[in-house]
């Protein structure tokens, strides 16, 4: 695989560290508006060519797949021009700003035959893919319902860097240049780590938004603060089973944490994951009598960059697609309008 990196920021070092270490899997260029940005990048990361434009690098053309890092509103367009030129696309995510744009590219992905995947990085995490198995082998019976939570706090701690000062925080908080706050940020990681895991679409949704007071007139610089900050969300679903989901970046005491618990008429299980590891708990069996938790193995599972490479090399798409993430995006959108209308919409 010869892969183009779109977008050389914070997040564009970690994905190119995991692409390097996999065998036969070769960066050969790097695209950045900025070219002192895009040059310091591929210097350290061992890349020859280097653009300041997508169009240049299409043009060269020396390359049959793209990662794309760029910032959310720019997924669109760069990944519109990516497969127009029938390169194969790993996109961070959300995979665009809304419904309608995720799904021309989802169609623009099927219609060119290319492999299209969405990072959605905690399919990474083994104790997520165990509890999806034992939930769809019947092991916990039907399940009747969800909780699920993401819990930040770089609003509070700058165990991540000062969001105040530093322009990859700030951006996250502006509608103007692009957030859609924690529901766009996060909220497609949980409530993917939610449906997935249990294995049911959402059906029904309603959420509220909150964006808190930060600074004077709420503005830094260019930075207008009014994306939101929290969000909470009930939901229904596709088999009538009840959940919460939850987010903030408020959340003292938690640098970067999921957990799901899915309840089923047979058992229980909880996914927990947290900068320090990953963990799985069952009650099953004769400890449902009791309410006894055990820790459960769930092994290990490839990485999303291992899938997307795998896919490329077979000529099959892979999971998460383009279409799911586009799915997800449905959900985010309607949960805007619900916090608008303050209603309850269906999916």
């Amino acid at each position: 695989m010869r892969l183009l990196v779109l977008g050389t920021g914070g997040m564009a070092k970690h994905h190119v560290e995991h692409f390097q270490a996999i065998p036969g899997v070769e960066v050969v260029g790097g695209v950045d508006v900025s070219q002192e940005r895009v040059d310091a990048f591929s210097d350290k990361h061992g890349i020859q060519n280097r653009f300041t434009s997508l169009e240049d690098a299409i043009a060269w053309g020396k390359f049959d797949s793209a990662l794309n890092v760029t910032p959310d509103k720019a997924h669109h367009p760069t990944t519109m021009a990516l497969l127009a030129a029938g390169k194969n696309v790993m996109c961070e995510k959300p995979l665009a700003e809304n419904h309608a744009k995720a799904l021309e590219m989802t169609e623009a992905a099927e219609k060119a035959g290319v492999i299209n995947m969405v990072n959605l990085t905690y399919r990474n995490v083994a104790p997520l893919q165990k509890a999806r198995a034992m939930v769809t082998a019947g092991e916990i019976g039907t399940v009747r319902h969800v909780e699920a939570s993401y819990l930040q706090s770089w609003l509070v701690s700058k165990a991540w860097g000062d969001w105040k000062t530093e322009s990859q925080w700030l951006w996250r908080l502006s509608k103007k240049h692009g957030s859609n706050g924690t529901l766009g940020d996060v909220g497609i990681h949980i409530l993917d780590f939610a449906s997935y895991g249990a294995g049911l679409d959402i059906d029904h949704v309603f959420c509220r938004l909150r964006a808190f007071d930060k600074a004077p007139e709420n503005r830094i610089g260019e930075y207008e603060l009014d994306a939101n900050d929290s969000f909470t969300m009930a939901v229904d679903f596709s088999n009538g089973a009840l959940g919460v989901v939850h987010s903030s970046r408020w959340a003292t005491g938690h640098l970067n944490e999921l957990k799901l618990r899915i309840y089923g008429e047979k058992g229980s299980l909880e996914v927990r994951h947290t900068t320090d590891g990953s963990s799985l708990r069952g009650c099953l069996g004769a400890d449902v009598e009791n309410a006894v938790w055990q820790d459960l193995d769930a092994g290990t599972v490839p990485t999303n960059y291992q899938r997307f490479v795998e896919a490329v090399r077979a000529g099959k798409n892979a999971e998460p697609s383009f279409r799911h993430a586009a799915d997800l995006q449905k959900v985010l959108d309607l949960a805007m309008v619900s916090d608008e209308r303050r209603a309850e919409l269906k999916v």
